[in-house]
């Protein structure tokens, strides 16, 4: 009979799983919650990511059930794994939230961001924004002799790509809208 060999870092599902249960790895994670819409939730739920030092990169809110006085917080944030799970845990503590879900782990999701691109120039620099608009999708809101305002919609990394291929041609200034997401399929 041959030895069993048990590899390192076998998957979770092993009864022999030999990976320590911490990591020093930073992952970025999509929350999505589903809160009361009544004053001082919201300071609520940011009070508890700047009371213990945890990052926001992205924050959304919006009204999505009038009737049920619902809001849903989309929250975008980095930390090591245990990080994300104290987050999830104290989130679900809060009076006020009904859900909490992680975009990221549930499953495959969709993510868009808007951006309003306002990009200085004139001659070859203007028609190289028009040009590079047009590959990107971004759509002309405003213009003057001097200047345009594009409006783009997409992933963070295709905002990130449009501005910064706008850099050398004249961005002015930049306002996003910050993530909105959804779960894919039922």
């Amino acid at each position: 009979m041959s030895p069993l060999h048990i590899k390192k870092g076998s998957s979770k599902h092993s009864a022999y799983n030999l990976r320590p249960s911490f990591s020093d790895v930073q992952e970025r994670h999509t929350l999505a919650v589903l809160v009361e819409n009544e004053p001082g939730v919201l300071a609520r739920v940011i009070g508890l990511f700047s009371g213990r030092g945890y990052n926001i990169e992205s924050l959304t809110v919006a009204e999505v059930d009038h009737e049920g006085h619902l809001s849903r917080i989309t929250i975008v944030t980095t930390g090591t794994p245990q990080v994300i799970e104290q987050i999830k845990a104290q989130l679900g503590r809060i009076v006020p939230v009904h859900e909490v879900h992680d975009l990221t782990v549930e499953g495959a999701s969709v993510e868009r961001e808007l951006a309003l691109v306002k990009v200085s120039g004139k001659g070859d620099k203007r028609v190289e924004a028009l040009r590079l608009a047009d590959i990107f999708r971004a759509h002309v809101v405003d213009s003057t002799l001097e200047s345009f305002v594009f409006q783009i919609t997409g992933t963070p990394e295709k905002i990130d790509a449009f501005a910064d291929l706008m850099r050398p041609l004249g961005l002015i200034e930049l306002a996003r809208t910050g993530v909105a997401a959804l779960s894919r399929g039922s």
